[in-house]
């Protein structure tokens, strides 16, 4: 409430979720996150089994490097706890790491911390404050990954309103003490379903911050792949599943999809929501990015890590009624005129 005021009363949510997660003063990712796994507010993939999809990555990593002569230069983006990193570098072997830098791209002191503990003793390994900066030491060259980082990112929300046949985006007000959800018209928003495919009230999320941050250094990226792995799905299916949205917190293993708790506890939970990858695909192409695949995780884990007998934790992993299916990977290749892809 204190840091609504400090804005003048009203707020988009964009804006809500980038201060909650992201102020470099009381922000939850900057300042209180503890931790990723069963002592922080949620889990991953990497942390819910530590050798399973850094396996597959580490073999992409392999295959794509043979199939484009790429230089030896791996970039992760968003490293959590260091897990996935520690697990790619170990199945890449002594002598695939031999040469290789791997950089990690992290705005998050505490989880920067918990991630040179994790690859201490490993050699080569880079850290930088933002993606222009790990660019720039590849020399615009280098294989890109990342796991359930955007869904990290703050995300407009918009309302579909049946009598008027228009969007809103959805804000937030202070009004006497609390606050409240109000609507502001949003003309510029406008999903590819046909209007007699929503129902009132019907909520949508779009990652345009992440859209905008893509724009700022991708024309930076030469040559390269883009791995990207995250919760989500393609529109217009994935909000038709959802009509409430998908917007939720994660405190202490524990989710909140109720607006009450997801205002509540400002800059000590996390807050997120489905990837639309329908979006990712087209705001690549905008800067140059082709689409090479688009799986579900239990494919591409089954595709680079087939295993026979899996674990509980691998077979969990690969449920399709569970993060087998919710998860999806998109693989996205740059291409720069002039520039051999």
């Amino acid at each position: 409430m204190g840091w609504l005021e400090a804005r003048g009363g009203t707020a988009s949510f964009r804006d809500f979720m980038a201060a909650a997660l992201y102020d470099p003063t009381f922000g939850y990712y900057t300042r209180n996150i503890r931790d990723v796994g069963v002592r922080g507010d949620f889990s991953t993939s990497a942390t819910l089994d530590r050798t399973f999809l850094g396996g597959a990555i580490a073999c992409w990593i392999r295959e794509e490097r043979k199939a484009a002569a790429l230089p030896r230069n791996l970039i992760e983006i968003g490293a959590g706890d260091g897990s996935l990193a520690r697990a790619v570098l170990q199945a890449l072997g002594f002598l695939g790491r031999r040469g290789l830098s791997y950089h990690l791209v992290d705005v998050s002191p505490p989880l920067v911390a918990r991630q040179r503990q994790a690859l201490a003793g490993f050699r080569n390994v880079l850290w930088h404050p933002r993606i222009e900066d790990a660019l720039d030491a590849c020399a615009g060259e280098a294989l890109l990954f990342s796991n359930e980082l955007v869904d990290a990112f703050p995300a407009t929300l918009y309302r579909y309103a049946a009598a008027s046949g228009a969007w809103n985006e959805l804000l937030l007000a202070a009004r006497g003490g609390r606050v409240v959800i109000v609507g502001e018209s949003a003309p510029d928003f406008r999903p590819e379903a046909p209007a007699a495919g929503w129902t009132d009230g019907q909520i949508v999320e779009s990652h345009t911050s992440y859209r905008d941050w893509l724009r700022t250094w991708t024309p930076r990226w030469k040559r390269g792949r883009l791995l990207t792995i995250d919760y989500g799905g393609e529109f217009p299916a994935l909000s038709h599943r959802r009509p409430r949205g998908t917007l939720r917190a994660y405190f202490a293993q524990q989710r909140f999809e109720e607006m009450g708790e997801i205002l509540a506890r400002f800059g000590k939970q996390d807050l997120t929501c489905d990837v639309n990858f329908t979006d990712l695909r087209t705001w690549g192409e905008t800067c140059g990015l082709r689409t090479v695949s688009f799986d579900t995780q239990r494919d591409f884990l089954l595709r680079h890590r087939p295993v026979r007998n899996p674990t509980p934790s691998q077979a969990y992993l690969l449920d399709d009624n569970g993060p087998g299916g919710a998860f999806k990977v998109l693989v996205q290749r740059r291409e720069v005129p002039g520039v051999t892809p």
